[in-house]
């Protein structure tokens, strides 16, 4: 299933609903924005997290433009033949 998000005026709240009760539960299913959780929110958060902790104790790597751009090369080329 894909999400989307819609920002709407109060008034036309009851409307909505109607149009959206329309589909089957199979096709479409109402979650509420303070309910809603991100599956991959906790492994995001943790790669993140771990990745500022790299930046601030020193032990992260950084690469120039020019480094990624060789290393993209190398690694097109060699999926290219």
């Amino acid at each position: 299933m894909e999400a989307i998000r819609l920002e709407f005026q109060p008034e036309i709240k009851d409307k909505i609903l109607k149009l959206l009760s329309s589909f089957s539960s199979d096709e479409l299913k109402i979650v509420e924005e303070n309910n809603f959780v991100d599956p991959n929110f906790i492994k995001n958060k943790r790669k993140l997290e771990a990745t500022a902790a790299k930046i601030d104790n020193g032990t992260a790597k950084f690469y120039s433009f020019e480094e990624v751009d060789e290393i993209l090369e190398k690694t097109i080329s060699k999926y290219e033949s």
